[in-house]
């Protein structure tokens, strides 16, 4: 039996249902102890918008990857969806200009635990952060079986947030402020802020501020998340999951009417690990004056698992091996409320040039070596 609707004088509730699933399996949120980081309440005209929110829903065997398990494209789906709901909640919490919170930009995000079917997935999503023109949000993932009430953390990410004006969706309005509990949490908070900027404007392919796509961004990491998959299992022929992904950035809008093309390639190979670098163009077919562009980019981590679901060696990464997959997707399936995709499969066997070959490994060496260090100081379990 559904709960019964929440009176005019009850608070809102703090949990918000996505997508099909089993409402009676979740329940509203209390608020939690004004200890609580989770706690922190947001400026505006009104002391009821939630600095957390979370979404549960249940995985049907159509969230399935080809292991059986929940495709790590539909979780980075619903992180996308779980960030999107609080920031532009948040961003519309003051009277003014109404707006839409635009993804800008997925800090690296870490699969620590495999998904199963028949689970339910809980998304927590807590606003961290905020700049003038930016909301940060990390979003933590927990699997939950429903026969026996066991919980494990699956998924931690941060993503970051830009929002736009619903009048003019190139205009970029300022952010609410948060309040912080400590201090040092808004130092910490300004910290990340400068460091992810300056690593955006380092970004090879950077064009402008980056914004939102017009395309779902949650569509578009999901697909790219599929060519990284096709790319690992042609080169391990196992079963394969993934690991991690480091950060998605989006450097142009994917607007109506766009063919885009998703091409994932083999970057660099560790004893146990396979990073997939993977890149999204967008080409106008109405618009015959703008050229092809690059619309975004990111570096997915795959590993190999064996019969007995534990991580084995990969065959190594050879100039002659490498190979281009790429996803094309025709331009009807470019809107928002597109439920329907035409995808085209093609698979381009080419070697690049040797020193380009070799200069984007030892980059992949260094990324390796780098989060290799961070895991090394965190105590938390790593797949």
């Amino acid at each position: 039996m559904a709960p019964p609707l929440p009176s005019s004088s009850m608070a809102p509730p703090r949990l918000i249902h996505s997508g099909t699933g089993l409402l009676d399996t979740c329940s509203q949120i209390p608020p939690p102890p004004p200890s609580s980081a989770v706690a922190a309440k947001m400026s505006g005209p009104t002391t009821d918008t939630p600095a957390a929110i979370q979404i549960c829903r249940i995985m049907r065997p159509d969230d399935a990857n080809v292991a059986g398990n929940v495709h790590g494209g539909t979780i980075l789906k619903m992180i996308e969806e779980a960030g999107a709901i609080i920031s532009t909640r948040h961003c519309n919490s003051q009277n003014g200009e109404r707006c839409v919170a635009a993804l800008a930009r997925v800090e690296r995000t870490d699969f620590l635990s495999p998904m199963c079917i028949g689970e339910v997935a809980h998304v927590s999503a807590e606003i961290t952060y905020t700049s003038k023109h930016s909301v940060e949000v990390q979003v933590h993932v927990m699997s939950e079986n429903i026969l026996t009430g066991t919980k494990k953390l699956t998924n931690k990410a941060t993503l970051w947030y830009v929002p736009l004006s619903l009048k003019n969706v190139d205009k970029v309005l300022e952010v609410p402020p948060i309040v912080y509990l400590r201090q040092d949490q808004e130092e910490e908070g300004r910290k990340r802020y400068e460091a992810q900027k300056l690593e955006r404007m380092e970004t090879k392919w950077r064009n402008g501020d980056i914004v939102q796509p017009v395309l779902n961004p949650g569509v578009t990491m999901k697909l790219m998340d599929e060519v990284a998959g096709i790319v690992a299992a042609r080169h391990c022929k196992t079963n394969i999951v993934t690991a991690s992904v480091d950060a998605i950035n989006f450097h142009d809008k994917i607007r109506k009417g766009c063919v885009i093309t998703i091409s994932g390639r083999m970057t660099f190979t560790s004893n146990k690990s396979m990073e997939i670098e993977v890149l999204v163009d967008a080409d106008p077919v109405v618009d015959n004056s703008q050229k092809r562009y690059r619309a975004a980019s990111a570096f997915f981590t795959y590993v190999s698992l064996n019969q007995e679901g534990k991580p084995m060696p990969v065959p190594q990464l050879v100039g002659d091996s490498e190979a281009w997959v790429g996803l094309t997707i025709g331009p009807d399936s470019c809107t928002l409320c597109s439920s329907q995709t035409s995808l085209i499969r093609r698979v381009v066997t080419a070697a690049p040039e040797t020193e380009d070959e070799k200069k984007r490994f030892e980059e992949g060496k260094g990324r390796y070596l780098q989060m290799k260090a961070k895991r090394q100081g965190h105590t938390e379990p790593q797949p």
